[in-house]
């Protein structure tokens, strides 16, 4: 579970500590969305919702929803002085800038384009925007000396049409919910992470582990980082969960589908009081999306 102050640092040992700011107001945005897919008529609700947590006193989370777009994206700040929330925010800002600008080419996605070279050019689209992100973030730490060593997680998810993708850099998450089962379309860039993946520590220890919360990759930490993309095919009746770690380390997978069934506007508020009731240690942020018939 998160461990109260964020103290997570990058790989090359940088420290931040908390911001010092009054958290900014929750907001919760419903949204639905109509889109075609080849014949298939996708209907898309979500939902967003983000607090400050029991234990810190900022709000170093952003999210975005679009519904025109279907592009839903969470962020995760880390830098003292309230560059966290510069950072997360800034991020969100340019991803949702850069897709909105490049939105023709997840279009023919959803319309159906039997093209590979289409999804293809949506995928570079969104690590594209992530990438410019990055670059967003970095330039103004280089020029604020305040804001200097900022940071962000970001994890992204688009729907087109029959397909989703994702896009991530760090620690928040994308769930799939399908047939009452939760699984993680993407995977944490930590030390821990890492170190189960090799076998060189177990997924007990790693939840009890001093350095969980080192992060191996940031938005913002260098001009350039390597984004995980993926795409896959959805469904009606699919439901996804974007979160900060605020959420997903006070969750189980098993605990994610009753929840997300209470529909997206529900959901995100009662994820949001789940992670409060468990400690509330760090900042707390869901997005909801649901694929209706």
């Amino acid at each position: 579970m998160p461990n109260g102050r964020k103290t997570r640092v990058f790989a090359s040992s940088i420290r931040f500590a908390p911001g010092y700011l009054k958290s900014y107001c929750v907001h919760a945005y419903p949204v639905r969305r109509n889109s075609s897919a080849g014949g298939r008529h996708v209907n898309t609700s979500g939902s967003g919702y983000t607090d400050v947590g029991r234990r810190r006193t900022a709000n170093e989370d952003a999210f975005y929803l679009d519904n025109d777009l279907g592009l839903y994206v969470v962020a995760d700040g880390m830098g003292g002085h309230a560059a966290g929330e510069v950072a997360s925010q800034e991020a969100v800002d340019t991803v949702h800038g850069m897709v909105r600008r490049g939105q023709d080419v997840l279009r023919k996605v959803a319309a159906g384009d039997p093209d590979a070279s289409s999804l293809r050019a949506a995928i570079r689209l969104l690590e594209s925007a992530v990438q410019a992100a990055t670059y967003m973030v970095y330039s103004i730490a280089e020029h604020e000396p305040d804001q200097k060593g900022m940071g962000t997680t970001l994890s992204a998810l688009a729907i087109c049409g029959e397909y989703g993708i994702t896009a991530q850099v760090g620690d928040s998450r994308v769930y799939m919910v399908r047939d009452g089962q939760a699984a993680a379309l993407t995977e944490d860039h930590t030390l821990v992470a890492w170190q189960v993946k090799q076998g060189i520590i177990t997924e007990e220890e790693a939840l009890i582990s001093p350095h969980r919360n080192v992060i191996t990759r940031a938005v913002g930490s260098r001009e350039y980082v390597q984004v995980d993309t993926r795409y896959f095919e959805v469904r009606p009746g699919d439901r996804f969960l974007v979160c900060s770690d605020g959420l997903h380390g006070y969750l189980t997978d098993n605990e994610i589908p009753p929840v997300a069934e209470l529909g997206p506007e529900l959901a995100v508020r009662r994820f949001v009081e789940i992670a409060n009731d468990r400690g509330g240690r760090d900042n707390i942020t869901a997005v909801v999306v649901e694929l209706l018939p």
